[in-house]
Order: C-alpha cells, then sequence, then structure tokens
C-alpha cells in the first residue's frame, strides 16, 4: 500500500536543519513543506531519537562524569506564566538536567522538567542505570543533587560538587546579564574524587554548544518552544545527532564511537529509519462511499 511519505532526502534535510539551529518556519520555506509537517517530523524524530537512547546508551564505561542544568522556557517564563492568556499546565522556566562523560564526551542522562528535587532523584536514577562501574561524579552546588545521588549510588561513588561564588549582579531592573564568578570550592561529599579532575567544565561547554544549536534556547526571540513536548523531541533529535551522527572536533569520532556503544559513524538517515521501524502499520482503507446530494 502507497504511503503519504516524504522523500528520504528531504527528511533528512529537514532534520539536519533542526539540528543546526534553523527555525521551523525558516526550514519550512528552505525545505518548501508546511510548517505541520516540519512539526509532524519533529514528533516522529524525536520518539525515535528517545528510543536509541535508551536502547544504546547502555553499560557506558564512564570513570568521570559531570552534571549541570540548563534554562529555558516554554510558552512562557515563569515570572509571566500567572498573566500569559490561555497558558498551558506545562508553562514557564524548563531545566534540563545533562550528565556527560568527561573522557568521551557522550551525554549518558538528560531530563527536562523542573529544577525540584523530584527530578534530581529521576535524573541520577537514570544516570546510575546507564553506567557499567564506579565513577568520580561531578556536580555544581545545587542542593537536591545531595539527596539524589545518596539515593541513586549509595557510597558506590566518588562524589564532589564544584560551588562557584558570584559577586552581586550590577544590570539594570528587566536587563538580562550573566553574573560574574568570583571564585570557586571545591567540596567532597563521598569516597574519594580526585581533586584534579572535580571540575563542570565539560559540562558547562556542552550547555553552550546545545543552546548555540538548538533554536529553542536562542535567547531574546521568540523561537522558544510553545508546547512542552516539541521541546522534549527537539532534545531528544539534538541528543542522538550529537552523540551518533556528529564528530566530535577534538576526538575525530562521535563521542558513541569513542565511548565503545558504536563502531561505525552514524547518519540522520539512521535516525530516519528508526522512525520508520517504529511507526504503526497503515490500515486498509475503508470501502468508498459516495456522497448523498442535498
Amino acid at each position: 500500500m502507497l504511503m503519504n511519505k516524504l522523500p528520504l532526502a528531504k527528511r533528512v534535510q529537514i532534520l539536519s536543519m533542526l539540528c543546526e539551529g534553523s527555525s521551523m518556519r525558516s526550514i519550512s520555506r528552505v525545505a518548501d513543506v508546511s510548517i505541520n509537517t516540519v512539526s509532524k517530523l519533529l514528533a516522529e524524530a524525536g520518539e525515535a531519537c528517545l528510543a536509541i537512547h535508551d536502547e544504546m546508551v547502555r553499560n557506558v564505561p564512564s570513570q568521570r562524569v559531570q552534571a549541570d542544568e540548563i534554562w529555558s522556557f516554554c510558552y512562557s517564563k515563569q515570572a509571566n506564566v500567572r498573566t500569559a492568556k490561555a497558558a498551558p499546565a506545562e508553562a514557564g522556566d524548563v531545566w534540563t538536567w545533562t550528565a556527560i562523560d568527561a573522557d568521551s564526551k557522550l551525554i549518558v542522562s538528560y531530563l527536562c522538567g523542573s529544577r525540584e528535587s523530584e527530578y534530581a532523584i529521576e535524573f541520577m536514577d537514570d544516570l546510575q542505570s546507564r553506567l557499567a562501574g564506579r565513577i568520580q561524579l561531578t556536580t555544581d552546588g545545587h542542593g537536591p543533587y545531595l539527596e539524589a545521588v545518596e539515593g541513586a549510588f549509595g557510597g558506590d561513588v566518588d562524589f564532589a560538587q564544584l560551588v562557584k561564588l558570584y559577586a552581586p549582579a550590577v544590570s539594570g531592573p528587566g536587563r538580562y546579564s550573566p553574573p560574574h564568578c568570583k571564585g570557586a570550592r571545591k567540596m567532597t561529599r563521598e569516597g574519594r574524587p580526585d581533586p584534579a579532575h572535580i571540575s563542570t567544565s565539560y559540562v558547562e561547554r556542552s550547555n553552550l554548544s546545545l543552546r548555540m544549536h538548538n533554536r529553542r534556547f536562542t535567547r531574546l526571540t521568540n523561537a522558544f518552544s510553545k508546547k512542552l513536548a516539541n521541546h522534549v523531541h527537539a532534545l531528544a533529535l539534538y541528543f542522538a545527532f550529537y552523540n551518533f551522527c556528529r564528530i566530535h572536533k577534538s576526538l575525530r569520532v562521535t563521542p558513541a564511537m569513542a565511548s565503545g556503544l558504536t563502531d561505525r559513524l552514524w547518519s540522520m538517515e539512521d535516525i530516519v529509519a528508526k522512525i520508520d521501524e517504529l511507526a504503526p502499520a497503515p490500515k486498509p482503507r475503508g470501502p468508498y462511499r459516495k456522497r448523498r446530494a442535498g
């Protein structure tokens, strides 16, 4: 049975543009498809990439992992949710928790949600389930990590926090300016972490790549996510692209290859193949019924 499906080259083009920071409307113009087509393909790719990550990123032989959170928002910023017109339940700040292997640069685990304890617990539980052995873990000074790491790893981890010290903000009201970091303290929380490797530099650099590659994270634009599901799907697509399809400049292989999860360079065609694998079988068309006149 014939299916109404975009050609492979067109789907690869759309997904590649999504991973390179193009907006959905610009993609619809360049690829000459409707924005609904772009949105539908993003949703399909997001579900496929969630499945790829869940299946492939297992028994990761990490030794050092860094974790952090990056801010974005859905529909409106948290301070404006109360006055926003027809704001959905998921409107407001959205934090993306990420954990990166310091050696292979693999994104081992990620999670979208709030910055509260329940998400820290879920994030750390997922991270622990994907690792092959004991690690040295470094996070920022966010308080919920303490309970979450203890619950997920118990004493089987070398855990430290890098607590940064910031100068008072000097920007005027209503203007964004990042605070100036004037120092940091290394705090040992569990086990015996090596002080030379207590760092969050790699995960913070990864967060910059995420913000540069994902249009939804661009500040001071109207490209932010309007639906949380689309936000999650865009992140899933990006992380699969980053882990499996994009050659890391310093490693000269993909993070998945560097960590031993795969022995080849993936392409966007592999993600499209996963979309087709998960697609439901087409149903047979019912009998044709003529319309009755007036």
